[in-house]
């Protein structure tokens, strides 16, 4: 049996406003901690705005000093994080994981199923709604009918893991009715099996164009740039001259939403173990990261080609960590927006909720909505594809939906 103290983490909330509000992780360490903890952090929509990191390989220490809203449900962000930690098992002595000696579970698929009258927003409303339920949307779904009716197919999987049992299957019903009103003609939920899952997971189909443009792996060079949908480069530097058995990695870069996240991401791919760490921000739009890291045999990163692999790596994901583009699609216009799946299969968080707040803010009308996988190479790309309404008298250009939809993404104001 797993041991894992109520300690292991503490949040310590802002006593001013405008002061950051400070958690601390206590526990044992693993490959990839700090990705999860990032994850989880921006799903609750907090900013980081400084980290400390410390660990020995065995047990790791971590610091974060983030900016919330009033709404942060800080005791329900505290569960999840302690969910996220790996238990510390004693067995005849013996130290070991549970996390390694357990495979995950894979959470069930439920099929939630909307009918009802369309109207602007109605998409971000449903989006918000199963954010704050954490009903995780896998795969979705929205069409619309000639008579103005909208019919929504979510397939979403359940944090709390309670969404085969009557209560929580009426309490998701009675949030999406309190925010849709008499709007709200029908809602059904029912569990799906792998199979059905699958078959409306087909895959998607994209030009040659869109996908050479969008999906271009290799980081942009500065001439080449959208600056409006893409940062400048990051600057990243490798020393091996500072520790006998650490790799040093600097970078200094634009700050945006899941930058963090972003980079832990990529060194949780990498296998990569981050042994210490500081992150601060430097104004509105700078930042600076110091890590000091080591691969999964202990030893430092000294072969050339793996040192621009994950340099290069770095860079893009830091350049573009989204990619989104607005494109035509016969006589409509169609949204596009890419983000990497990590390895373990997880999505990032929060992209179709920002994605459909933009568009609200646009009041650009949705006319339909598929989120699907795709592979290009050997990397795995979560896919989003919003038709937008024509006949909505919208003036608002390409170009201007692409910067938009950019800005909310990555948290510009």
């Amino acid at each position: 049996m797993g041991i894992l103290y109520d300690d292991a983490v503490i949040i310590r909330q802002s006593e001013a406003e405008g002061e950051p509000s400070v958690i601390t992780v206590n526990c044992p360490d693993k490959t990839g901690l700090g990705c999860d903890l990032c994850r989880i952090i921006l799903f609750f929509g907090l900013t980081v705005v400084r980290i400390d990191v410390s660990t020995d390989g065995r047990w790791c220490y971590i610091v974060f000093w983030v900016v919330g809203k009033p709404s942060t449900r800080w005791g329900l962000l505290k569960k999840r994080l302690i969910g996220a930690c790996p238990c510390w098992s004693l067995a005849s002595g013996i130290s070991y994981y549970r996390d390694e000696l357990q495979s995950p579970k894979i959470p069930d698929v439920f099929l939630l199923k909307i009918c009802c009258h369309d109207r602007r927003g109605f998409l971000h409303d449903v989006t918000e709604v199963l954010c704050e339920l954490e009903l995780t949307i896998k795969k979705v779904k929205v069409s619309t009918t000639p008579d103005g009716k909208v019919i929504d197919l979510f397939f979403v999987t359940d944090t709390r893991e309670l969404l085969h049992t009557k209560k929580r299957k009426e309490d998701t019903v009675d949030h999406l009715k309190a925010v849709l009103g008499d709007g709200m003609m029908s809602c059904e939920i029912d569990m799906v099996g792998p199979e059905i899952t699958a078959c409306a997971q087909g895959p998607l189909f994209l030009s040659d164009t869109i996908t050479e443009d969008m999906f271009n792996i290799e980081p942009l060079n500065e001439d080449d740039q959208d600056d409006s949908i893409a940062f400048k480069s990051a600057s990243i530097s490798m020393d091996n001259s500072f520790s006998p058995s650490h790799t040093l990695v600097q970078i200094v870069c634009q700050d945006h939403k899941g930058l963090l996240y972003d980079v832990m991401r990529t060194l949780k791919d990498y296998n990569i173990q981050i042994s210490y760490g500081r992150f601060t921000t430097k104004g509105k739009s700078e930042c600076e990261l110091d890590l000091f890291i080591m691969q999964s045999d202990g030893k430092k990163i000294v072969d050339p080609s793996k040192k621009n692999a994950l340099t290069s790596r770095l860079q893009m994901e830091l350049s573009r960590p989204l990619r989104v583009a607005v494109v035509s699609r016969g006589p409509d216009t169609e949204l596009l927006v890419a983000n990497h799946v990590e390895l373990t299969g997880q999505g990032r968080p929060l992209v179709f909720y920002d994605i459909t707040l933009a568009l609200k803010m646009l009041n650009r009308q949705i006319f339909s909505a598929e989120i699907g996988r795709y592979m290009i190479g050997d990397r795995e790309w979560e896919v989003y594809r919003v038709l937008l309404d024509e006949g909505d008298g919208s003036s608002v250009s390409k170009k201007e939906i692409e910067q938009i939809v950019w800005k909310m993404l990555m948290s510009w104001e």
